[in-house]
């Protein structure tokens, strides 16, 4: 019962400084300065730097969190223990990416109007950037190959250290400590929830759902919570399978670099709230189908 205290104070210091933390960054930093597709006539892909500079505070969170308690730094859930775990590495690795582009095949199974393969979404997103398409190295659709295959395989480490800043904070600390207060399926939605609704002051700004929906920005919070509950599971599987934050480090990084490819396919970007990026609910359909059996797993490991 100490113990269980203990986890629970724990938890509530690390939620309270992490998202104390998000939020005096966004408001201080990033809501001033933010304007739509610019950042103080800067292109927006500074915008892009400072929401990626966001993703570090969750470490930091635990960081003085096990400071502030006093807590130290072992078991910290970084030890790769890569040994007898290669299974779980590979699916770390290549999951995220097999199931993103079964959801772009179920979105434009349903919707084959919106498939483009002229590549004109992706041409468009380039030149916006201040691409010529005249000075590229290759021909556009050569050009989102090599944009595949680099998200499919390089990802996971091109990601590795921002997607650390997260993944030590949820999978790393909030998950095992949640692990010993509820039961596999509320400990699975309760850290979910938390991770959704970290990503608050982002969706608000447009992070992911942009801004001119229904039910702005509410639909969107809420939406990202569905989104960080479902990956949160095959996140939390992986970790819990290996005793170790690393593989989800990896399939975190591996879902942020391929999570976009599908809109290039489309002739507008898509539906953020439908697909065929994984942030949909119909691009999101292959990751519920996974989680369903990962947390039934889970479930009879915990019993």
């Amino acid at each position: 019962m100490e113990t269980k205290k203990q986890d629970l104070k724990r938890i509530l210091i690390y939620i309270i400084v992490t998202f104390a933390l998000t939020w005096a960054y966004c408001l201080l930093v990033v809501y001033p300065i933010a304007s739509g597709e610019t950042l103080s006539g800067v292109p927006a892909v500074a915008t892009q730097l400072l929401v990626a500079a966001a993703m570090f505070f969750p470490a930091i969170g635990v960081f003085l969190t096990r400071l502030i308690t006093q807590e130290g730094f072992k078991n910290a859930w970084l030890k790769p223990n890569l040994k007898k775990n290669l299974r779980f590495y590979l699916l770390a690795w290549f999951g995220p990416g097999i199931l993103t582009f079964a959801g772009m095949g179920i979105y434009f199974l349903m919707f084959p109007d919106n498939l483009d393969l002229s590549l004109s979404y992706f041409t468009a997103t380039l030149a916006a950037t201040g691409a010529s398409m005249e000075t590229l190295p290759m021909p556009i659709g050569t050009l989102m190959l090599v944009q595949c295959i680099q998200a499919f395989f390089l990802a996971p480490i091109l990601n590795f250290v921002t997607c650390f800043g997260e993944e030590w904070g949820w999978r790393g600390y909030l998950l095992p400590k949640m692990k010993n207060l509820l039961p596999t399926g509320p400990m699975l939605l309760v850290t979910g929830i938390i991770w959704g609704l970290w990503h608050a002051p982002l969706t608000i700004i447009g992070h992911n759902y942009g801004m001119g929906y229904p039910g702005y920005p509410f639909a969107g919070i809420a939406m990202m919570c569905v989104f960080c509950t479902v990956l949160g599971v095959f996140l939390s599987y992986i970790t819990l399978k290996t005793n170790s934050c690393i593989p989800a480090i990896l399939a975190h990084g591996a879902i942020n670099g391929i999570a976009a490819i599908g809109m290039y396919f489309t002739y507008d970007g898509g539906n953020p709230f439908v697909g065929p990026a994984p942030t949909g609910i119909i691009g999101l359909i292959p990751f519920i189908l996974v989680a369903i059996p990962m947390v039934i797993h889970l479930n009879k490991s915990k019993e």
